[in-house]
């Protein structure tokens, strides 16, 4: 414990004696020290808090998902910073005087965007910080840029917020309308190609799909006639032999209206109303009636041939009605028969000599119906976007609630300058003790008597103290003064500096 503090003793005085030396590297490291310090342009730093809810009610009936809002959150946190944003603010500023030519703006613009940081917090908080350390700019001009800046950013990000989707949607829907104009020539050209080929090659063939699946259809409808035919040719005879034993009129009974005369000229009476009301000999009723007639006239002829009194048997008259309409059902089942017959011969006959009849049918249903599910998925997108733009236009969805607005700061962010001018005044008194203490080991002094002995190792016979006279001791009093006096010097110097930062913070408020 004694050798050291004999050592501490001994760099003690060590020091002491090169106390002039520690103070001038005491100066010298402070003053270049607090010049660094005050070459740091001071960094001032605004910042707001905007509170940004999701509207959640009607969008997600319109296909909005909350994917959807937040990629839109995430969409105007990129564009925000988006070079013609950043070139809106800086002329909002005081950084339009930095901008001769655009060139220089481009700089502004790129060292604006280094100093904005943008951060999504937790339940819908956004913070907007910008800061301004410009080096020909005063603090005050520093603090009003920083706060002009994040104000510039708020504004921006709530006027994108109101128009940027109504825009957005009526390019979007300005591209779809073209594109639905374009492909609807398309599909009308389809259209018009796909029904030449079928009234070419087709005809009447019942169904849908190629021709061999239309003629799988007709072969199919053909099979089905054929039984209607045959089933009603058997009906048709069974009638036909009822008919035949059933007697014409009752014996006994006056002459009534069910007779094949009377029927015949009630059907011409209804015959002459129609024409008379704009019908045509073509129309279907009139050639109905022409056929019944046609039909009953035999038998009409031979009541008058027979001469045979009596009414009319009514089971008769009904026979014969129900035989009249099942040998019209029979012909029409017959005519269908006949035209699907000739349309089967008739493609069976092409499909040899035109091999490239099925493989054209194909690759123009595949065009056609590729332009159509293009054509209505573009037609449902658009509904959905113009739906979508409405609802966003009177339904926003962000709300934007400026909770904290930015200010003129007061205090610059950086550097700190009372805790740099501090931490250099330490350092600085630091280096000259340490710059003493080096110089007193590099010298080959011996500061006690055992120093001396132990490294000459001879004994030292006795030491002689220095005597100080009067003068000496006065002259030394008055350098004391004077290295106090640099001492203190030192200090106010500190205070000084001191002072002035809070008197530039002072002119900043």
């Amino acid at each position: 414990m004694d050798g050291l503090y004999e050592q501490f003793r001994i760099a003690l005085h060590q020091v002491w004696r090169r106390r002039w030396l520690a103070m001038a590297v005491a100066w010298g490291v402070a003053v270049l020290g607090w010049l660094v310090i005050a070459l740091i342009p001071s960094s001032y730093e605004a910042k707001a808090r905007l509170f940004v809810q999701m509207q959640s009610i009607l969008p997600t009936q319109v296909g909005i998902t909350p994917d959807d809002r937040q990629n839109q959150l995430l969409r105007l946190k990129q564009t925000l910073t988006s070079n013609e944003n950043l070139i809106r603010v800086a002329r909002r500023t005081d950084l339009s005087t930095l901008a001769v030519n655009d060139r220089d703006l481009g700089a502004v613009v790129s060292a604006l965007r280094t100093r904005i940081t943008i951060t999504a917090q937790p339940d819908g908080m956004i913070e907007i910080k910008a800061s301004s350390n410009i080096s020909g700019f005063s603090n005050g001009q520093n603090a009003r840029t920083a706060a002009a800046t994040v104000q510039g950013l708020v504004d921006l990000f709530t006027e994108q917020n109101l128009s940027g989707d109504g825009r957005e949607s009526g390019q979007s829907l300005q591209f779809l309308d073209e594109e639905l104009r374009r492909r609807e020539g398309t599909l009308r050209e389809a259209e018009q190609r796909r029904a030449e080929f079928e009234q070419r090659y087709l005809g009447l063939l019942p169904g849908e799909g190629s021709i061999g699946q239309r003629m799988s259809a007709a072969r199919a409808e053909l099979d089905n006639i054929q039984q209607q035919i045959a089933a009603g040719q058997a009906g048709v005879n069974a009638m036909r032999g009822q008919l035949a034993a059933t007697p014409t009129s009752l014996p006994g009974m006056g002459a009534s209206d069910g007779s094949a005369s009377s029927q015949v000229a009630a059907l011409e009476g209804q015959i002459a109303q129609n024409l008379a009301r704009g019908w045509t000999e073509q129309h279907p009723d009139i050639v109905y009636a022409r056929q019944q007639i046609a039909r009953l006239r035999p038998y009409a002829q031979a009541e008058r041939g027979t001469g045979r009194a009596g009414a009319s048997n009514p089971s008769y008259v009904s026979l014969r009605a129900m035989l009249s309409e099942r040998e019209a059902q029979l012909a029409a089942a017959t005519a269908r028969r006949n035209q699907l017959q000739s349309d089967l011969a008739q493609l069976s006959q092409r499909a040899p000599s035109e091999p490239g009849i099925a493989t054209e049918q194909e690759r123009i249903n595949r065009d056609y119906e590729v332009l159509k599910q293009q054509y209505d998925q573009l037609l449902a997108n658009r509904e959905q976007v113009r739906l979508r733009s409405d609802v966003q236009t009177r339904t926003s969805p962000l709300t934007i609630q400026v909770v904290e607005p930015p200010s003129v700061p007061t205090v610059p962010a950086a550097p700190n300058r009372p805790i740099f001018l501090t931490a250099v005044l330490i350092l600085a008194l630091g280096a000259g003790v340490a710059a003493a203490f080096i110089a007193g080991q590099l010298q080959t002094t011996f500061p006690t008597q055992g120093r001396l002995a132990e490294v000459t190792g001879l004994p030292v016979l006795g030491t002689l103290s220095e005597v100080v006279t009067p003068p000496v001791r006065a002259e030394r009093r008055k350098r004391v003064a004077w290295l106090g006096g640099a001492g203190a010097a030192l200090g106010a110097c500190y205070a000084l500096l001191i002072l002035v930062e809070f008197w530039q913070r002072s002119t900043v408020a």
